[in-house]
């Protein structure tokens, strides 16, 4: 968990990450910022700043903060409560973001997972993201990303997000922090 006295520093960072890239957001949006530390306390290494434009029983759309080289963990969004299991859209807008999904191995992958939680991580398959680039992750699937060495923000449009659904291949993690 982070601290309350870094709580807002962090969020004020993810603030000038999002508008650096061009991207306006409303005093009450500044205010929503979360700080996604998935119960780690290793926010910097891995974790995401997100912010929450809209997430209905139909859509979601958010934007994604990235200091250099911060992960977010291998993870899948399965099936639940009747529906398919997220689809979702990244668009990279400031920075480069690798994204590992299911398939052929890269050779020599530009990442390495957050030192100790290697065995974590098993999906080789990396795509390349700078801005205006997009790619689009089908339900079910594997996937991690990290931000190249300046950071990264970026768009994501999906289906409806259930983050407490997700599942993630290191146990320790936990999307929703009790």
């Amino acid at each position: 968990m982070v601290p309350k006295e870094q709580l807002k520093d962090y969020q004020e960072k993810v603030v000038d990450m999002i508008q650096g890239a061009g991207i306006y957001i409303t005093p009450e949006e500044k205010d929503r910022i979360e700080i996604a530390d998935l119960g780690l306390s290793e926010f910097e290494q891995t974790g995401l700043g997100i912010l929450v434009y809209v997430n209905t029983d139909r859509h979601c759309a958010k934007e994604l903060a990235m200091w250099p080289r911060q992960t977010c963990p291998q993870h899948r969004h399965p099936a639940a409560n009747s529906e398919p299991g997220k689809e979702e859209t990244f668009r990279v807008r400031w920075g480069k973001c690798y994204l590992y999904v299911e398939g052929e191995p890269t050779p020599n992958p530009a990442c390495k997972p957050p030192a100790g939680r290697e065995d974590t991580y098993n999906i080789w398959h990396e795509i390349e993201l700078n801005p205006g680039d997009q790619y689009t992750i089908a339900p079910n699937t594997w996937h991690w990303f990290q931000a190249g060495d300046e950071g990264a923000v970026v768009s994501e449009f999906s289906t409806s997000s259930t983050d407490e659904h997700d599942q993630f291949t290191d146990p320790q993690i936990m999307r929703v922090e009790e």
